[in-house]
């Protein structure tokens, strides 16, 4: 079989009946469109797939040990629980790539891009590879300042993460776990964070206006010098101290009288003020 090959963005995605042809005949798909491919638990140790277009592909627990991957663009793609081990990940692309589960020890990080990939306790990184700072979003990750407007961080693990000033306008938190995380002087107006996970966590000065925090954990939590809670949500939320609950009823009758548009309570009723 000839693969389309050198040409991906303007060829049609290879099927995975032609990838599957393939490595019937050779161990590399290198320069190929796999765009949106599902090749879940396949076992592509050692393939080459250098310079690949695997945009938003599902590679779930498939096994790349040893392969080839410089250069490939990953973006928006599923490797959770994927094993990388030992693989060439020089100058690849892994913005808002799900890594959590992933074996990328001893793998080849150089110039790898990791803005926005998500990873998590479970993610195994090569020994010394500051994955903390990389941009990536998980546990003890340092985002201070970032850009996370609208973000889709369902469920993430994002435990003590540094997280001063950054911008989560909008973001999706819900049940996300941000136990120790600070927070301080960020922006969460209208964030959603139901069931969100947030004992003691750092929220001094936040923004939370029009913020859903319907049944979070709150306690031990600092909310010292909030910047406005107009329209936040506190229904059924847990660990909030009787002097925090009066401190914020004690807020602009403007504030608490505020009605948050998508839980439709207003915020004096969701503290019991």
């Amino acid at each position: 079989m000839a693969l389309r090959q050198h040409s991906f963005f303007l060829s049609e995605p290879l099927t995975l009946t032609e990838v599957l042809q393939a490595l019937e005949q050779t161990k590399s798909l290198a320069q190929t469109n796999l765009q949106g491919i599902n090749l879940s638990q396949m076992d592509l140790s050692g393939i080459d797939l250098s310079g690949t277009n695997l945009i938003g592909a599902n590679l779930s627990k498939t096994n790349f040990q040893g392969a080839n991957l410089q250069g490939v663009d990953l973006r928006r793609a599923s490797l959770r629980d994927a094993n990388l081990s030992g693989a060439n990940l020089q100058e690849s692309y892994f913005f808002r790539a799900d890594l959590q589960g992933c074996n990328l020890a001893d793998a080849n990080l150089e110039a790898a891009k990791f803005k926005l990939a998500l990873y998590d306790n479970k993610t195994m990184w090569p020994e010394g590879f500051n994955y903390q700072k990389s941009e990536a979003i998980g546990p003890k990750a340092s985002l201070s300042g970032a850009f996370l407007n609208a973000a889709n961080l369902r469920g993430a693990d994002l435990s003590y993460c540094n997280l001063r000033g950054a911008y989560l306008s909008g973001a999706d938190l819900t049940g996300a776990n941000l136990e120790g995380a600070a927070l301080s002087g960020a922006n969460l107006q209208n964030a959603f964070l139901t069931g969100a996970y947030l004992r003691n966590a750092m929220l001094i000065g936040v923004e939370l206006q029009g913020a859903d925090l319907r049944a979070a954990d709150l306690t031990g939590a600092n909310l010292e010098q909030l910047k406005s809670i107009a329209g936040a949500d506190f229904s059924l939320v847990q660990g909030l101290t009787a002097e925090a609950r009066a401190m914020l009823c004690s807020r602009d009758s403007k504030e608490l009288g505020t009605w948050n548009c998508f839980t439709r309570n207003n915020t004096a009723q969701s503290l019991g003020c």
